[in-house]
């Protein structure tokens, strides 16, 4: 089996390529790409939320961290909900796989990046938001063996509300004041 360059695997799962998942999945190599992709992701964020106005270092490192905690606590909640709570006969839990997955689930977020440009930061965050929970639902689906892409649907669909709950809670309590 031919594998596919990092590149190739970014644009595959910003695609939806189930195999590029599957893929992902299989290469426990692939593991520090995985963790290269939700690290960038969470600048990408960080520096595009400069077009909100908090171009400040502090900001920035916050933004970055705060986006590292969310995925963090996705990644948590899925496993929990998708491995505990709603797993198919065929379900088998293996964190290694799951983070994988659910690290190339987060490419879309590089595009945040964009956000640095006046006007486009609230779609940029948007549009990435949304792409990110469609990834990370292919993602869900492979690395879980579901064969209902509902239920893949209903566990990333719940973890995402509870991740961003707990993000907005977080930065609300620990954040920078905007003005």
């Amino acid at each position: 089996m031919t594998r596919n360059t990092f590149v190739q695997r970014l644009l595959g799962a910003v695609s939806l390529d189930a195999a590029i998942y599957e893929e992902v999945e299989a290469d426990v190599g692939a593991t520090g790409q995985a963790l290269t992709v939700v690290l960038l992701s969470s600048l990408a964020s960080g520096f595009g939320a400069r077009g909100l106005g908090g171009a400040s270092a502090g900001n920035i490192a916050f933004i970055v961290v705060l986006s590292l905690v969310a995925w963090a606590a996705w990644a948590l909640l899925t496993m929990q909900i998708g491995g505990r709570l709603m797993p198919e006969p065929q379900t088998r839990v293996d964190v290694g796989e799951l983070l994988r997955t659910l690290g190339f689930a987060s490419a879309p977020g590089l595009l945040r990046v964009f956000g640095i440009l006046p006007g486009v930061t609230i779609p940029a965050f948007i549009v990435t938001a949304i792409w990110m929970l469609a990834t990370m639902i292919v993602a869900v689906r492979q690395a879980l063996d579901y064969t209902s892409t509902g239920r893949a649907i209903a566990v990333c669909l719940v973890g995402w509300i509870l991740a961003i709950v707990l993000a907005v809670g977080v930065g609300v309590l620990f954040g920078p004041t905007v003005y």
